[in-house]
């Protein structure tokens, strides 16, 4: 995967972050401020003007150098479910959540986030974290700072309290660039849930990050989506996708195998590359 592109003058647009992934075809407040997903729960749901859901895509395709990356997409993301995209490597699913968050247009087909174009005000209600997060040559708590201050007045106490709800009020005055892997990717998703997101993609955010770091990770994913955030998660870990999967969507080639339910996804995947995949079987 490329490494995710730096912030263009700290993009007041919405803190976005950047990667991509290759497919092809399927075979068939002051003191006392609520924690950061609390927060953002309250804030999920705008005016007309900015609402996101649902987010439907409409036989999109999208093409690099002539290879065909993602191919006839249909798929609606509606309000509620938390939503596990899986699929092999090089299924599409970064390239997938790229075109979901606006970064690239597609090649062919139409997407429309709450029945209209995505403009600038809805753009900054759809959170973003990738793998490798991008950080500001900043302090940790001036990232939050940042994030909190795109959103209006920054109160000390709510950045407090969303460092605290990660874990990281102790490493407030640390650059946020020398933290650990873990410390990092916790700053990342404190900082997309304190621009009070109503859709949040987030890109494989605990690969690589130990057993604790993945535990208090998944915590605030489940609690976001309590408060009315639209989750999108990418993982190719089943037993996470098993803890947090209200709806399954399966990638292979570039397309969507299935859409389920997690239910009847994990006990009877409806496609043979679903069914392979879960038996731990490599995909061509």
């Amino acid at each position: 995967m490329p490494e995710a592109r730096t912030f263009g003058s700290d993009m007041a647009a919405g803190m976005l972050e950047e990667g991509g992934e290759a497919g092809a075809h399927c075979a068939a407040g002051d003191e006392g401020a609520m924690p950061s997903n609390q927060a953002s729960g309250r804030a999920a749901r705008g005016d007309a003007a900015s609402e996101l859901l649902p987010i439907e895509l409409e036989n999109v395709d999208y093409a690099i150098g002539g290879t065909t990356v993602i191919e006839g997409l249909n798929l609606v993301l509606a309000e509620g479910p938390l939503t596990v995209l899986m699929g092999p490597n090089g299924a599409g699913k970064t390239m997938l959540l790229r075109l979901l968050q606006g970064l690239v247009a597609p090649t062919s087909g139409r997407i429309t986030w709450g029945g209209t174009l995505l403009s600038r005000q809805k753009r900054v209600r759809l959170g973003l974290v990738f793998q490798k997060p991008v950080l500001l040559r900043r302090s940790v708590a001036a990232n939050i700072a940042f994030a909190v201050g795109l959103r209006g007045r920054v109160r000390a106490g709510e950045v407090r309290a969303h460092l605290a709800a990660f874990d990281l009020a102790a490493l407030s005055d640390r650059p946020a660039r020398g933290l650990s892997g873990g410390e990092q990717q916790r700053l990342a998703l404190a900082r997309a849930l304190a621009l009070a997101p109503r859709v949040l993609l987030l890109d494989e955010p605990t690969a690589s990050l130990d057993p604790a770091s993945t535990r208090l990770i998944e915590r605030h994913v489940l609690e976001a989506a309590r408060n009315g955030i639209k989750i999108v998660f990418v993982t190719h870990d089943i037993g996470q996708a098993r803890r947090l999967a209200d709806e399954v969507i399966f990638l292979h080639r570039g397309r969507i195998c299935e859409q389920s339910p997690a239910k009847h996804f994990f006990e009877r995947p409806q496609s043979a590359a679903a069914r392979a995949y879960l038996a731990g079987e490599i995909l061509a």
